[in-house]
C-alpha cells in the first residue's frame, strides 16, 4: 500500500505496518492546541456542535492546552486531511491549530 510522502502518510505507513487493519474502522483521536483554558471550553462548545466528540485537557509536563477530538472512522489519507482542516478552519478564530492526531488499536 502506498502514501504519501509527509507526516500523515508516514503515520498512516507505520500503522499498516505494524498489520492495522485498514478495511475496519478505528477510534482516530484528533488534537486541537488552544492558548489556554477559558478558550479551550469555547472551542470544546464549537466543536461539538460541529459533531466532534470532544474534551479539553491540559498537558501535565507542558501545561499547554488541547481539545481532543475523537472519531470513528477508515483510515483513509484524505479524510484524515480534510477533518484536520476542519478542524484548523473552526479552531483558528480562537487562536487554535489542529496538532495531528492518533490512532487507538484495538
Amino acid at each position: 500500500m502506498k502514501f504519501p510522502n509527509d507526516a500523515d502518510g508516514n503515520a498512516l505507513h507505520s500503522l499498516y505496518k505494524d498489520g492495522l487493519d485498514f478495511k475496519k474502522q478505528h477510534s482516530v483521536e484528533f488534537f486541537v492546541a488552544v492558548p489556554n483554558k477559558v478558550t479551550g471550553e469555547k472551542l470544546s462548545k464549537v466543536l461539538k456542535e460541529e459533531g466532534f466528540n470532544c474534551f479539553l485537557e491540559q498537558d501535565d509536563e507542558t501545561e499547554e492546552w488541547a481539545c481532543s477530538c475523537s472519531k470513528r472512522m477508515l483510515l483513509h489519507y484524505n479524510e484524515l486531511i480534510k477533518i484536520q482542516k476542519k478542524l484548523n478552519d473552526l479552531s483558528k478564530p480562537h487562536g487554535g491549530y489542529a496538532d495531528g492526531w492518533g490512532v487507538f488499536v484495538d
